[in-house]
């Protein structure tokens, strides 16, 4: 799994020829408090069953508050053979300090 910063994790979604899904893996009550636009909730907790609805050959970016359980995350879905996988260091909370300023914080 790759480790990148906010600001990497923009220029890739800013890239036309990547399309990566934004997996924010936290709990639905601080999805609801901000989450970064286009991003989908699948908490750490229903991981193990939802990458079963996922393409294991899709690359993914995987968010949490501050980036540990995304970490983990990762770490299930490369065990279950998902290899395009990307963890944003420092998660939402590195986020709202580097990209999105107005962005609410917790």
């Amino acid at each position: 799994m790759h480790q990148l910063s906010p600001h990497q994790v923009v220029e890739l979604i800013e890239q036309p020829q990547t399309k990566p899904v934004l997996i924010d893996v936290r709990e639905p009550f601080e999805f609801e408090i901000c989450a970064i636009e286009g991003s989908t909730n699948i908490p750490l907790s229903q991981i193990n069953t939802a990458t079963e609805e996922l393409d294991p050959e899709q690359e993914y970016v995987l968010i949490c508050h501050h980036g540990m359980r995304s970490q983990r995350a990762g770490m299930i879905m490369g065990a279950q053979g998902f290899k395009n996988l990307i963890n944003l260091v420092g998660g939402i909370d590195a986020w709202a300090c580097d990209i999105d300023s107005s962005m609410e914080r917790y």
